[in-house]
């Protein structure tokens, strides 16, 4: 049987990872009293000192850099398909007008 993930909040996240940096207890009391592993504390930690406000986004919700991106991708799709469709009716019409 396998093991259940279990999920936490970005709430939950950012708190231990301040009670990680206060240096109240070690990675692994603080993983024992929070019943999570200290490599998933490390993970933690380690994803806020990179992206600080943009750390733990959620369920799938991008935020920042990475929805800008996305956003941008889909429109350029957009834009390139109605500039192919442009391109031939204008061959159409070049050659209709002969």
């Amino acid at each position: 049987m396998g093991r259940v993930r279990r999920r936490h909040t970005r709430e939950f996240k950012l708190e231990a990872v301040r009670k990680l940096q206060s240096g109240e207890l070690s990675v692994t009391e603080l993983g024992r009293r929070l019943s999570v592993s200290a490599q998933e504390l490390c993970a933690w930690r380690k994803e806020f000192e990179e992206k600080k406000d943009n750390a733990f986004p959620g369920h799938g919700k991008q935020r920042g850099e990475a929805a800008e991106i996305a956003r941008l991708k889909r429109e350029l799709e957009r834009v390139t398909e109605e500039r192919d469709i442009l391109k031939k009716a204008t061959a159409f019409f070049a050659r209709e007008s002969k």
